[in-house]
């Protein structure tokens, strides 16, 4: 009797330990050479929550209160599961605690149907991520969502980068990879290894008479469906490489 008791404690242990193992992989993160993680797959850490719709119009102590209730909130909304960074499709934004200027980022996400988010660049909107399964409504005929994800959508209505070049979203349950690329306000993004935007300037969609900010946080965008996020890097661009990109890009 001790004996198959003890046998069915190493079983229990054993599985404790694959268990551990299994949950530790899963929140590991490698970056590729040269970048960075910015989510360490396990927790919160280097984020907090920020909407900054809620608070554009808010000055002083009301807009120190508002972010001081985003912040939070945040934990309410976005939670970690298996090395994936999960929001439930409301709630303050997912927003770095750094800001950032030139960069290449590299970003894996996965949503569900009906659902509408974005990938905010020095705090500003967005690189549009769709359902591109919703039909066409002529009646709203500035919202293309069949032409694809990973555009500026927030730039003006026929101006260069507002409409992606090709329809690159894959199906649902399956993740969609982007990598981005922004100089100045000179923005290239590509979706699932297809070139979407390709140099376009992105749009101060807070100031339209003045250029993006100099840097700004990185923020992911909820907007009423889940959506599931991993594989975070980033790369900071230096000045030098920045003239090279711009310059190979007039060519």
């Amino acid at each position: 009797m001790k004996r198959l008791f003890d046998r069915a404690s190493l079983l229990v242990l054993a599985l404790a330990g694959t268990m551990i193992v299994a949950s530790a992989h899963a929140a590991e993160v490698d970056p590729p050479e040269g970048f960075q993680a910015l989510f360490n797959g396990k927790d919160l850490t280097g984020w907090y929550g920020l909407n900054p719709h809620q608070s554009a119009k808010l000055t002083g102590e009301k807009k120190e209160e508002n972010h001081k209730q985003q912040r939070a909130e945040f934990a309410d909304h976005w939670t970690v599961e298996n090395g994936e960074l999960v929001n439930d499709g409301h709630g303050p934004y997912a927003t770095t605690e750094k800001d950032f200027g030139d960069i290449e980022l590299l970003i894996d996400y996965k949503t569900v149907p009906k659902a509408d988010s974005g990938i905010y660049l020095r705090g500003t909107p967005q690189v549009q991520i769709w359902d591109i399964t919703t039909p066409f409504n002529p009646e709203q005929p500035h919202i293309k969502r069949h032409l694809g994800s990973g555009s500026l959508w927030n730039n003006a209505v026929d101006a260069p980068g507002r409409d992606p070049l090709v329809v690159a979203d894959r199906p649902f349950g399956e993740w969609n990879e982007v990598r981005i690329r922004q100089v100045g306000d000179v923005t290239w993004v590509w979706l699932n290894d297809k070139l979407v935007v390709d140099g376009a300037v992105m749009e101060n969609y807070w100031d339209r008479s003045k250029p993006l900010p100099a840097t700004g946080p990185i923020m992911l965008q909820t907007h009423g469906g889940e959506i599931r996020w991993r594989n975070i890097f980033i790369r900071e661009i230096s000045p030098e490489e920045g003239k090279k990109i711009l310059a190979e890009a007039k060519k």
